[in-house]
C-alpha cells in the first residue's frame, strides 16, 4: 500500500503505452502527450522499477525481462480499474431481479396497475414485491436495505435518503348524502363537530390533517381509525361519519351513489407524493430505471 501511495496512476498508463508500442514517440501520440514528457516518465519508471524496461535492440527498443514480466499483470490491473469506473449497462428486457417496494394502498391503486403492465411488457424477468408500512417503517427499511423504494408522503427525510416528487394531490372530504345539507356542503363548525374516520397505519402517529388543524387552533373527533382507505368508504356510507383523504384516493374507486365528495371547509396542506430511496441506490442503473418507470406511471 505504501508503494501505491507514491505512485502516480498516470505512470501506469504511460508504462502500458511504452511497453506495448516499444517506441517513445508512438507512445506519446497514443497518450496525447509530448515526447519529452513521455521520456521523462520513462526515466521515472526506470527508477521506480530499478530496471531499464526498454533497451536498444537491432530493430529498435525491446523489452527487458522485467518489462515482459510486468506487462500481463499491468494489463490485468488496468482492465480491472476500467471495470470499476465503467457504468454497467442495464437491459430491462434481459434483467433478472426482484424489486421490493413499500407503499400504501393509496399509492398501490395509483401506480401498481400501470407499473406492473410496464414491467411485463418491458422487463418480464423483473419481479415486484410490494409491502405496506408506516412512513417511519418505510424509512427504516430503506436504511436497513430491506426495501429498494418507498412511495408516500414524507414531510421529514434523513440526509441519506434521495427523493423525487411524483405529483401533488389535495384533500377532499366524503360524507353520506343523507347527512349533508341539501343546498351545500358542511360549514367549518359542523365539519369539526362531526365524527371523523382516519386512515392511518399507526395509531400513535399524528396525521398531517390533525397537525394542520392543531396549528390553526382547531380540533376534530376521530371516531374510527382504519389502516386501509378502501374500506373507509364503505364505513362512511349510512353513517354521520366524515372521511377526509387525498382526492386521488377516490379515482377508480367503486361507485358509491350514497356518498358525496366536497371540499373541506378548513385549510389543509397539499399532499406531495414522493418516491424515496437510500443514497446507496442512487447510481444503480437498474434502480434508476425503476425510478424512471414509476415516474412514467404517474403521468
Amino acid at each position: 500500500m505504501d508503494d501505491l501511495r507514491r505512485l502516480d496512476m498516470n505512470l501506469l498508463l504511460t508504462l502500458h503505452a511504452l511497453l506495448t508500442e516499444q517506441h517513445v514517440t508512438r507512445a506519446a501520440v497514443r497518450l496525447h502527450k509530448s515526447q519529452p514528457a513521455v521520456s521523462h516518465a520513462l526515466a521515472q519508471l526506470r527508477d521506480l522499477f530499478d530496471d531499464p524496461l526498454l533497451v536498444r535492440g537491432d530493430a529498435g527498443l525491446v523489452l527487458t525481462t522485467r518489462a515482459c514480466e510486468l506487462l500481463p499483470p499491468l494489463e490485468d490491473a488496468l482492465s480491472q480499474l476500467n471495470g470499476l469506473l465503467r457504468v454497467s449497462a442495464f437491459d430491462p428486457a434481459q434483467a433478472r431481479r426482484t424489486f421490493r417496494v413499500a407503499l400504501s394502498d393509496y399509492g398501490a391503486r395509483i401506480i401498481l396497475p400501470s407499473l406492473v403492465r410496464r414491467l411485463r411488457h418491458e422487463a418480464p424477468g423483473i419481479d415486484l414485491a410490494a409491502v405496506q408500512a408506516s412512513r417511519e417503517a418505510m424509512l427504516a427499511k430503506l436504511a436497513d436495505g430491506e426495501i429498494d423504494l418507498a412511495l408516500g408522503v414524507f414531510p421529514h427525510l434523513p440526509r441519506d435518503i434521495g427523493a423525487d416528487l411524483l405529483f401533488e394531490d389535495h384533500y377532499t372530504s366524503v360524507g353520506d348524502r343523507a347527512t349533508l345539507p341539501a343546498d351545500g356542503d358542511l360549514a367549518r363548525e359542523a365539519w369539526l363537530a362531526r365524527p371523523h374516520v382516519l386512515v392511518a397505519m399507526r395509531l400513535d402517529a399524528p396525521s398531517d390533517i390533525d397537525v394542520a388543524l392543531a396549528a390553526a387552533g382547531l380540533d376534530r373527533h376521530v371516531a374510527v381509525v382504519l389502516p386501509h382507505w378502501s374500506a373507509a368508504l364503505d364505513v362512511v356510507a349510512g353513517t354521520d361519519l366524515i372521511l377526509t383523504v387525498a382526492a386521488r384516493t377516490l379515482s377508480g374507486a367503486p361507485a358509491q351513489p350514497a356518498l358525496r365528495a366536497f371540499e373541506p371547509p378548513v385549510t389543509l396542506p397539499r399532499v406531495p407524493f414522493q418516491q424515496v430511496w437510500h443514497a446507496r441506490r442512487e447510481t444503480d442503473p437498474a434502480h434508476r430505471w425503476l425510478r424512471q418507470a414509476v415516474r412514467a406511471c404517474c403521468g
